[in-house]
């Protein structure tokens, strides 16, 4: 199987159009075949008034397809913690998600160049 139990994911759902809503999803691999992977975890919507992503309070299970290619899967390092995960601008200017430590993942490579 690609995703083993217990290993922790950065989901991010692709827009099909430029108005789609901007989903990110953060867990924690429940269950996993290789086709699907039941993760727990945490919503970001991307606030345009804010121009930010917005963590949901509340720990949701998502069935996320593997073989879908409407989802870029990160696999992030087992220490991260989930909770305190959040988005914030770097100093060259990109989307950067990180746990404010050792973890980072730069999100604009997931961007369009255009």
């Amino acid at each position: 199987m690609v995703l083993q139990q217990g290993e922790k994911v950065h989901v991010i759902t692709r827009r099909l159009f430029e108005g789609d809503i901007r989903r990110h999803f953060v867990g924690e691999v429940q269950d996993a075949s290789d086709s699907a992977a039941r993760l727990c975890g945490y919503v970001f919507v991307f606030d345009v008034g804010r121009s930010q992503f917005i963590k949901r309070p509340e720990r949701r299970v998502r069935i996320i397809g593997l073989a879908d290619s409407g989802s870029i899967i990160n696999v992030i390092p087992a220490e991260v913690d989930l909770n305190a995960v959040f988005y914030q601008i770097s100093e060259e200017n990109h989307t950067v998600f990180t746990d404010g430590k050792s973890f980072s993942l730069d999100i604009n490579e997931f961007s369009a160049i255009r």
